[in-house]
């Protein structure tokens, strides 16, 4: 979970919302990813995503068997679907997220009867930690954006 601390910080960096992810098989570290929508221009760009992929690739199958995803914040249901469909074992993440999160805060796709695969769901690791970079993310933007309104014009 630090690393994927680490690489959300990386997106903050970037301008975006500071989510990272690291997916790692059998105790290795395969892939990792970051919030890039913004950047990329692409809605699906989701730190999840994009470690999803890379780890499709380092694996050369899109299945990823015997895998744990680790994420800073609970995944949206986008997110929980294609990690699904992508056959992780297992999910570990920091912050639960009250707006949109699909792994129980919302709703809870992992627990759904009729998903034809389970992974285990572990949340709240480093919580405190994964919660307030993101508060002091929207904090600031919610602070340049009051500051932004407040800027002569010519």
């Amino acid at each position: 979970m630090r690393k994927a601390i680490l690489l959300a910080e990386k997106a903050q960096a970037k301008g975006e919302i500071p989510v990272g992810a690291v997916l790692v098989h059998e105790d290795k570290l395969i892939a990792e990813g970051w919030n890039q929508p913004i950047s990329d221009h692409d809605p699906c760009a989701h730190a999840e995503i994009i470690a999803l992929r890379a780890g499709g690739q380092y694996l050369q199958n899109y299945r990823l068997l015997n895998t744990t995803l680790y994420v800073t914040l609970e995944p949206c249901i986008m997110c929980a679907g294609a990690m699904i469909h992508a056959r992780i074992s297992r999910l570990v993440y920091g912050a639960c997220d009250q707006k949109t999160g699909a792994a129980g805060s919302i709703i809870d796709v992992f627990n759904h009867p009729d998903m034809n695969h389970r992974i285990l769901v572990l949340g709240g690791i480093l919580s405190d930690e994964c919660s307030a970079m993101l508060s002091r993310f929207f904090k600031q933007r919610r602070a340049e954006k009051k500051l932004g309104n407040k800027v002569p014009r010519c």
